[in-house]
């Protein structure tokens, strides 16, 4: 398949978040970037001041609101907006895109397609192609191909202030990746590929219910040594629902895997770890939640990563631990009573 030239055009970022934001930064140090918006209001003040969420924008960012703009004028575009309302947007941006698109998304969640009228509580079982990764959902909703997705330790406050980062383009295409790689790569930014998409996605996405996890124990003001328990358990569960979802191993021992991880469930500014941390100070799920300028992606991972266990018969202790404490009010006191009793024997089982 041929590729129309991509290196003077500017490229397009879909959602001014703290990580959209970050990561049109980024690109604006070589090249231009078209950011786009939904509220006219936060169009207005990046294009008057040049700031948003309190950070300094790159001059070569422009800020707009039409997506059939973004669509004719940049050929890669990077779509990072919640995954609950990822389908949306792609059903809104589908009509103006070709084949000779280049998507590559940055958004850490999954994407659930239930019969009409059903929600996932209704759900007997969870099959596989009721859940999609975003690269499923671009598929699904548009005629591009080349799809790709960033993936890593990429905590958009330590990006924003300059602080080195890495973080992981995977695509089956090998051109995606490459041009991912020359748009982001910077003296503080490294990128590496990986051809293993689905993997790479579900990494991204299961660390965050083992992050909540992690923000519980130190709520609780437990020590490293559970931490460091934690953290290896957790892992051992996300490779057997990876897997079970699609995805290698190999995919989970790297950046976007044990390096993702292990800065979420170490970080005070993840929204994920936040909300453990608060649970386990007391607050309920619905006052965190009102209270949160963004989504913490992991509370709607957990309830997606329980059903589908359910369904495969697949053990995963910490994450379902994680669940009774969000929807069954059980205590993170007494959860923590029962995973130290839960009967493992064997280490690692997964290789």
């Amino acid at each position: 398949m041929t590729s129309r030239s991509t290196s003077k055009k500017p490229v397009g970022v879909i959602g001014a978040g703290s990580f959209g934001s970050a990561i049109a930064n980024i690109l604006a140090q070589n090249v231009e970037v078209l950011l786009y918006a939904r509220d006219s209001e936060v169009i207005k003040k990046i294009a008057e001041t040049r700031e948003h969420r309190g950070k300094k924008l790159h001059t070569n960012i422009t800020p707009t609101g039409d997506l059939s703009y973004i669509a004719n004028t940049c050929d890669i575009i990077f779509p990072i907006v919640p995954s609950s309302s990822f389908r949306q947007m792609m059903q809104q941006l589908s009509p103006y895109l070709h084949p000779y698109h280049i998507l590559i998304h940055g958004t850490k969640g999954l994407d659930l397609s239930l019969p009409k009228g059903q929600g996932l509580r209704d759900m007997k079982v969870l099959e596989r192609d009721q859940v999609k990764t975003m690269s499923e959902v671009i598929m699904d909703e548009s005629v591009v191909v080349r799809v790709g997705c960033l993936a890593g330790p990429n905590l958009a406050k330590e990006m924003s202030a300059n602080q080195p980062a890495a973080t992981v383009v995977a695509s089956h295409f090998e051109e995606v990746i490459r041009e991912g790689g020359n748009l982001l790569r910077s003296d503080l930014f490294q990128v590496y590929g990986n051809k293993d998409l689905i993997g790479i996605e579900l990494a991204g996405v299961l660390k965050n219910v083992i992050a909540i996890a992690s923000g519980a124990l130190s709520g609780l003001g437990l020590g490293e040594n559970a931490k460091g328990l934690l953290i290896s358990r957790g892992m051992v569960e996300m490779i057997h629902l990876g897997q079970a979802m699609g995805g290698n191993v190999q995919a989970f021992l790297g950046l976007a895997g044990i390096g993702d991880l292990v800065t979420t469930c170490n970080s005070t500014l993840s929204r994920n770890y936040t909300v453990g941390y608060r649970l386990a100070k007391g607050d309920s799920l619905e006052q965190i939640i009102q209270t949160m300028d963004e989504v913490a992606e992991g509370v709607n991972t957990v309830q997606i990563a329980k059903k589908f266990a359910d369904t495969y018969k697949i053990r995963i202790p910490i994450a379902e631990a994680i669940y009774s404490i969000l929807f069954e009010d059980l205590t993170v006191e007494k959860a923590l009573q029962i995973l130290m009793k839960y009967p493992f024997n064997v280490d690692i089982d997964f290789l």
